[in-house]
């Protein structure tokens, strides 16, 4: 299982999510552009010494990310979005899978939307508008985990 973020916009939050990753074992695609410098100051600072425990792939484009997911049959892209259409908790996950989060600013264009394999969602309070990625993907990557058993220990 991977994470993978769509041209990032905050540092921190990319930090957040390697640190994420590092504590449960997977790995992390970075695609580009990123609204930061990758090595940026704020970044390191968020990912504190997690950043050399995880595998990290920089990725020059959307189509460059796409076309190494897809030569993988089993991969699958489920794209974490607000406009989803199944809840993450009825989703049935592989250990194979890459979960995918648009900028923070913007999301994932319709193309990036349309390509992924399934547009999952976490239901929130009907008012509020929407997650924190880190946190979007925290409550996914645990129930991907619960259910593919693949918890660390």
């Amino acid at each position: 299982m991977r994470i993978a973020l769509y041209e990032p916009d905050i540092p921190q939050n990319t930090g957040a999510i390697i640190r994420l990753a590092s504590c449960f074992g997977i790995s992390v695609d970075i695609i580009e552009p990123c609204g930061f410098i990758f090595s940026s100051r704020r970044l390191k600072r968020s990912g504190m010494d997690y950043m050399d425990r995880v595998d990290i792939k920089l990725h020059s484009s959307w189509k460059k990310f796409y076309q190494t997911c897809r030569e993988h049959s089993e991969t699958r892209v489920i794209l974490l979005t607000t406009k989803g259409n199944i809840k993450h908790t009825a989703f049935i996950y592989d250990s194979n899978d890459v979960l995918l989060l648009g900028r923070e600013s913007a999301g994932v264009p319709d193309a990036v939307h349309k390509a992924a394999d399934a547009r999952i969602i976490v239901p929130i309070e009907p008012e509020a508008r929407s997650l924190n990625i880190v946190s979007s993907a925290a409550i996914v990557l645990g129930e991907a985990l619960r259910q593919t058993n693949a918890y660390p220990i």
